[in-house]
């Protein structure tokens, strides 16, 4: 990953929705690909992988009667069965820096998916502020249907080339919270959550957070973090890591998760279309999650 830092960065995934907008190209589909600038534009320095050697691009997913849109990247000549990465979403849903991160992982031998969990709510990029995605698309996507939503995925993964003893969960923001929720799964071997809340409010949609199922994790977790993010403040990552601890005599995986936190970095500093990127933390963090995954048994 190469890249130079751009302007300084902004608050948070919160900032103004109107900064960044995702085209809708593929909106039969319910699956928007693309970056479109709006009020300000998207930064050049944002990382571009190319198709060469892969197979990727649009598929559908069976979650019962439903098809849920997903941008899916694989090897093109891949022999044998795959290890799995699902990839997880900003509150933006699946645009092009998200798709470009599935194949990033295509390039190093897995199946990623990026599942569209937003198509039944609507499409964020009809809405002008991230309040109103929350209000229009976050309210009314539980958690339960993305973990739903989610085993769904890791089903279709077996079916076509991937390797079941072989899941990855990784997710950005918003993502990275569903991380954390996604490794209470059985099938799920190991998270990468990227500043991904750990404690909120408790809502009908929102029963737990990563605080409270410390206890119920299957699979450790990589949390990371930013110092200077407004929306995560460290002490909140501390009450989590208390958490973990508090679990770890009768939890192995709250025993081998673990959470950085780099000084100075801000929320989404791995978010290489944003002024919040921060090369030097993101292109650690990426060797962090790599090595996790090796080190958990996905790769």
């Amino acid at each position: 990953m190469t890249a130079k830092n751009s302007k300084p960065a902004t608050a948070a995934c919160a900032d103004d929705r109107r900064s960044f907008m995702k085209t809708s190209a593929f909106a039969a589909a319910g699956l928007g690909i693309g970056l479109a600038p709006a009020s300000q534009p998207v930064f050049a320095a944002a990382i571009k992988t190319d198709f060469q050697g892969l197979q990727a691009g649009e598929q559908m997913i069976p979650v019962g009667d439903f098809q849920m849109p997903a941008y899916v990247s694989r090897p093109a000549k891949a022999q044998g069965a795959l290890p799995v990465v699902i990839v997880v979403s900003e509150i933006f849903g699946v645009h092009e820096h998200i798709a470009d991160i599935t194949r990033r992982f295509a390039k190093l031998g897995y199946l990623a998916i990026a599942p569209e969990f937003f198509t039944r709510a609507g499409d964020p990029s009809a809405y002008g502020t991230i309040a109103e995605i929350f209000t229009h698309i976050i309210s009314k996507t539980p958690d339960a249907e993305i973990l739903n939503d989610l085993q769904a995925a890791v089903v279709w993964a077996g079916k076509n080339g991937g390797d079941l003893k072989k899941i990855g969960v990784t997710g950005f923001c918003w993502g990275g919270r569903i991380t954390w929720l996604a490794a209470t799964l059985p099938q799920v071997r190991a998270g990468v959550a990227w500043y991904g809340r750990v404690v909120g409010n408790k809502t009908e949609g929102n029963p737990l957070h990563p605080i409270d199922i410390a206890a119920a994790l299957k699979a450790p977790v990589l949390g990371l973090y930013g110092a200077a993010d407004e929306g995560i403040p460290v002490a909140s990552l501390e009450q989590m890591r208390a958490a973990l601890l508090a679990a770890a005599p009768t939890n192995p995986a709250a025993k081998a998760s673990e959470i950085v936190i780099y000084p100075d970095a801000p929320h989404a500093f791995h978010a290489d279309y944003r002024a919040s990127y921060r090369e030097g933390p993101a292109q650690d963090g990426w060797k962090k999650c790599l090595a996790w995954f090796k080190k958990n048994g996905v790769a």
